[in-house]
């Protein structure tokens, strides 16, 4: 099973060290991705897990201040890039053809992208959330999307607590493998060690995207012991 851990703004240099210290503990068979904050990248040093990163820019090397190209991602041996995350999608305004050109520019360097897609409150109120599904999902029609995960990160159960119903989550994750049907299906939303039975029950998740969890290592343990 797949585990992409993403520490968002989190860890100062030597919190990371000495995390990459204590993550060196970890026993699991599962197939892990840590994707650190930016400025660690380089300092990555962990054996038998990939290189993940946050964001990828929708450019290639130039005058782009600030951007971290895909081939310099590729340059540093990262293997999966998260792409189209709601925090990004929100605070930073990205467009559906933004995260398009991105994915484009990781598949031209070899790098996994794993497109985040989800519905608001909002939208899940309105019984809207299939159809967001749909739309976000719809920048992949040009591409081969066994070389793509998708993510399915619902916005309102992100930090929460809260997690979909079972229902909810194949519904979801079976209009999602529809549209995509080679593409490895992540689940992630306020994962933990304490509902990971409850998630197990789902038919259709191939792995976890966790965010507060991929912090606190012995919760972290726990969790892949039971996963």
């Amino acid at each position: 099973m797949k585990i992409v851990l993403n520490h968002k703004c989190n860890l100062t240099k030597d919190e990371f060290l000495n995390y990459q210290r204590e993550f060196s503990k970890i026993k699991t068979s599962h197939s892990l991705v840590v994707c650190p904050s930016s400025p660690y990248l380089a300092l990555f040093n962990l054996e038998n897990v990939a290189l993940g990163t946050q964001d990828a820019s929708i450019y290639e090397t130039g005058a782009h201040t600030g951007d971290i190209a895909s081939s310099q991602l590729k340059s540093l041996n990262v293997k999966y890039a998260l792409v189209g995350h709601s925090e990004r999608r929100k605070e930073h305004k990205e467009t559906e053809e933004e995260i398009k050109k991105k994915i484009e520019k990781l598949l031209e360097q070899g790098i996994t992208p794993i497109l985040c897609v989800g519905e608001t409150k909002e939208e899940r109120n309105k019984g809207e959330r299939l159809e967001v599904i749909k739309r976000q999902l719809s920048i992949l029609n040009s591409f081969e999307t066994k070389n793509i995960m998708i993510a399915y990160e619902p916005v309102w159960a992100i930090g929460t607590g809260l997690v979909p119903t079972i229902e909810e989550l194949d519904e979801a994750l079976t209009s999602i493998r529809f549209s995509c049907p080679k593409s490895t299906l992540l689940y992630g939303g306020s994962v933990s060690d304490e509902n990971i039975e409850y998630l197990k029950t789902s038919k259709h998740i191939e792995g976890y995207l966790l965010g507060g969890l991929s912090l606190k290592l012995e919760k972290l343990q726990v969790f892949l012991e039971l996963c």
